[in-house]
């Protein structure tokens, strides 16, 4: 206890050096991305700046994740609204739970009148998670809120404190409840700021919804500004090519699967706070030639 007593002095003596005293220390999903096609690089701490606000803050820690280390924990939630073109690719999301590597809990959702309707809570069985996935019940099942729904997944989500935490979202993005087409809509903001304070990330895959919104233009590109926001702001990805219904889903459950092979646990000092809550952050690689995937937002806890 001594020596661990030393070792927080010294650190927080080092901080103090150089005007910053030390915060809370607060974890991030990240996903490192090659730029043009060219080979993702190796990544250390000493690569990364982060910066809250105006501040640059310390990092302290930079660890890689393999696609099968850590608790993992991965969501499936549909849009229980989607056109009968999601049919066809049940069998691809259930073959692809099942590539998944063996410490990832998977559960399966359907988003359903701005709730979660959990057809297979989490589990390392991922067979048992993959008959989960259902028909989509059409104008029945039509979604007020897609981001409601993800507010109420996250609710449901779980502790126990797993470092990956995903959503792969399949939905037409359509808010209904008339929050506005903008980039300020307060439900789409609501399900980012959910998704953020739990250290969610979120993908996205679009896939038309029924009924007159789903052929309607201005909807469906609204829709689809909103789950890129999504995805970006939590550190996600947001996938789609134009308004159609996708030939397959492969292609970006693959990609998805992939980005699980660069993913690192970020680690840095805080900003002290009177109070917890969410903190606008950026999160950069300016020395290497790679992108680097982050959410805007980061929850710190009060300041003792």
């Amino acid at each position: 206890m001594t020596v661990y007593a030393g070792l927080l002095a010294a650190i927080a003596a080092s901080y103090l050096a150089f005007g910053q005293p030390p915060g809370p220390q607060v974890s991030v999903l990240v996903t490192l991305e090659a730029k043009h096609g060219k080979t993702i690089p190796a990544l250390e701490a000493p690569d990364v700046r982060v910066q809250q606000g105006k501040e640059q803050r310390p990092v302290t820690g930079l660890r890689p994740l393999r696609a099968d280390e850590g608790r993992f924990q991965l969501m499936l939630l549909v849009d229980d609204s989607a056109q009968g073109s999601f049919d066809t690719e049940i069998d691809t999301l259930k073959k692809w739970l099942n590539t998944l590597p063996p410490n990832a809990e998977t559960a399966v959702a359907y988003m359903r009148n701005g709730m979660a309707d959990v057809t297979a809570n989490f589990t390392k069985d991922h067979t048992a998670a993959a008959n989960g996935i259902r028909l989509a019940l059409g104008p029945g099942g039509a979604d007020v809120s897609p981001y409601d729904s993800l507010t109420d997944a996250i609710k449901k989500w779980p502790g126990g404190g797993a470092e990956r935490k995903i959503v792969v979202m399949v939905s037409s993005g359509i808010e209904a409840l008339g929050g506005g087409y903008t980039s300020d809509n307060p439900y789409v903001n609501a399900g980012i700021r959910a998704a953020q304070t739990a250290g969610v990330t979120v993908y996205t895959i679009y896939s038309p919804s029924v009924g007159h919104a789903g052929h309607s233009m201005w909807r469906s590109s609204w829709g689809q500004n909103f789950l890129s926001q999504l995805a970006d702001e939590t550190g996600g990805e947001s996938y789609d090519i134009g308004f159609g219904s996708p030939v397959s889903f492969q292609p970006f459950l693959d990609s998805i699967l992939e980005r699980f092979g660069h993913q690192y646990v970020l680690t840095f000092s805080a900003r002290p706070e009177k109070k917890a809550g969410l903190q606008p952050v950026r999160i950069s690689i300016p020395e290497k030639d790679a992108s680097i995937a982050a959410p805007d937002k980061v929850y710190v806890p009060a300041s003792l």
